[in-house]
């Protein structure tokens, strides 16, 4: 990490991607009071805002963004060393409904990055070696004696991704309410030709960490859910973070909407079965994916060597097309910009960036300067399906470290 000049410290297009402030002229949502009975944690709520200083940039940041991208919300919280900076909500969850930071949205792939902790914590503990084959948990997958735990949580594994199979694609936009089975996913890729030999490669695939999923699961005989809350969730006091078996997303919600379907409509329950392991379809709020970015990217619950692995499990210098695999999908792993173990890393930043149906969150810490960064946004009529968190992330790393730039991922 380049030390900081100045310290931080003062339609469809969904489904081909990596997946999961009222306005500045109105005024931002009084700041809660911690409940009466103790022991309770106190509620995420908008902090008070100086007429200046990072905080009013961060809140500036977002009000402009929220109007050239069209957004229905912005919903942000920055803090250093595990301090608040500012925590606010922009816009309306539905209409007359305004968006508060107590709301709660889908955290999408951020979830993968706890399986990968969660990994790593199991490696530690010396239950398992992240070169030891799935087979072992898992008999009845194809290669399963070539594909190992760290294929799997890397990415490298060369099975194809079904989210971008034409037939998968059709069959979520003609029922998003459909709910995915396991089987039901697996099965997609693994009757495709492998992109490449394991671990020759790397590539993004939905499949690899359903499996990893399962996986986890065998190798603890605990359901996943569980497993995430005892071994990540729990230590990192993540509170609101929780998964969902059904689409539900726990009240307050924040509600969203897409046009990916041709006419803008509500996706809030949507069903996000299809987008990770069953277990690890979660649902957060901005405080709790703050401290995720911070607990995560720090490698709070790991030991050193695993924590490198976290960073670089050996994807850098993979990546590149082959015959069946084009440039767009086997991306080039560089020391900059690479795969982690279920996240990450860019530049100086450890990062997520989910992205499901009208709801777009990021994630992102610098280490050097303990800076973890958190938006969570939703779509209006006009708006463009992209990752605008990321975007928004982007902007508030550029001003509050400018020596330490977000880059994009391919």
């Amino acid at each position: 990490m380049s030390p900081a000049r100045t310290s931080t410290r003062t339609r469809v297009a969904a489904l081909t991607a990596l997946l999961t402030l009222g306005v500045l002229t109105a005024p931002v949502e009084a700041a809660g009071t911690p409940p009466a009975g103790a022991g309770h944690p106190r509620p995420c709520a908008a902090s008070s805002v100086p007429d200046r200083g990072p905080a009013r940039d961060v809140l500036r940041i977002a009000e402009r963004a929220k109007a050239e991208m069209g957004l229905k919300s912005v919903v942000v919280r920055v803090t250093t060393d595990g301090r608040e900076v500012v925590t606010g909500a922009l816009g309306e969850s539905m209409t007359g409904v305004p968006a508060t930071p107590a709301m709660h949205f889908r955290n999408g792939n951020v979830a993968i990055s706890y399986m990968g902790t969660a990994l790593l914590r199991l490696v530690d503990q010396g239950k398992v070696g992240l070169d030891d084959p799935v087979a072992r948990w898992l008999p009845d997958l194809a290669d399963g004696e070539r594909i190992t735990l760290r294929m799997l949580a890397a990415s490298t594994t060369g099975l194809v991704d079904y989210v971008r199979l034409p037939a998968f694609q059709q069959a979520v936009v003609s029922d998003p309410f459909r709910h995915w089975t396991p089987k039901e996913l697996v099965a997609l890729s693994a009757a495709e030709d492998r992109w490449y030999e394991p671990g020759t490669n790397w590539s993004y695939s939905h499949a690899n960490f359903v499996l990893l999923g399962a996986a986890l699961e065998k190798i603890t005989g605990t359901r996943l859910d569980v497993l995430l809350k005892q071994e990540v969730l729990r230590p990192l006091g993540l509170r609101e973070t929780r998964n969902g078996f059904t689409p539900d997303i726990p009240a307050p919600a924040l509600h969203a909407f897409t046009s990916d379907r041709g006419t803008y409509e509500e996706s809030t329950f949507w069903n996000p079965s299809w987008t990770t392991a069953p277990g690890a379809v979660q649902t957060t709020d901005i405080c709790d994916l703050a401290r995720s970015a911070g607990g995560i990217g720090s490698g709070r619950l790991l030991s050193p060597e695993s924590y490198r692995e976290l960073l670089n499990p050996g994807t850098v210098g993979l990546g590149h097309p082959t015959r069946t695999c084009p440039a767009t999908v086997c991306l080039a792993q560089t020391e900059a910009t690479h795969y982690g173990m279920g996240l990450l890393v860019l530049g100086d930043w450890i990062a997520q960036h989910p992205l499901f149906f009208g709801y777009s969150a990021s994630q992102a810490y610098l280490p050097s300067e303990r800076l973890a960064i958190a938006v969570s946004t939703t779509n209006g009529p006009d708006a463009a399906s992209g990752h605008s968190a990321h975007t928004i992330a982007q902007r508030i790393a550029a001003a509050l470290a400018p020596d330490h730039p977000i880059p994009d991922f391919g």
